[in-house]
């Protein structure tokens, strides 16, 4: 089901409404992560990914910090499971992958590794909490 949405690559300057928008329904008001740490300061700095379904409405998104680190990928609830996350971990990979980025990170909420896993990523700490949410770091070589 690929078709019907796309990914583009933009940055907060000018797309951060919808990003803020993603981000908070899934990260603030589902998760119940603090607002302090959902808007951490780095969102001016990095690139992002953000997923538009047909209409042009924001449907996803993930943050690239630029040192190979993958963060804050949120898919909305409607979308989830038709291909819009591994469409955003497929993009990422491939723009780090372009840059030379050997060594691919992200954390990884424990639910998902399995998500993760399928497209090579491995898991490389101990679990811990972030947010209140049990996390692992993982990465891809």
């Amino acid at each position: 089901m690929r078709d019907n949405f796309v990914i583009q690559s933009v940055t907060w300057q000018t797309h951060a409404e919808q990003l803020r928008m993603v981000r908070a329904e899934v990260f603030i008001q589902e998760q119940q992560v603090p607002v302090e740490l959902e808007w951490d300061g780095m969102d001016e700095t990095a690139r992002h990914l953000l997923a538009l379904n047909d209409a042009g409405q924001a449907i996803g998104c993930a943050r690239l910090t630029g040192d190979g680190s993958i963060g804050r990928m949120a898919v909305l609830k409607p979308w989830r499971g038709m291909g819009v996350g591994r469409a955003l971990l497929v993009h990422a990979i491939s723009l780090y992958r372009q840059q030379g980025q050997q060594n691919i990170t992200l954390s990884a909420q424990v639910h998902a590794i399995p998500f993760y896993e399928q497209s090579g990523f491995k898991v490389c700490s101990e679990q811990y909490l972030d947010a209140d949410i049990l996390h692992v770091d993982m990465q891809l070589k």
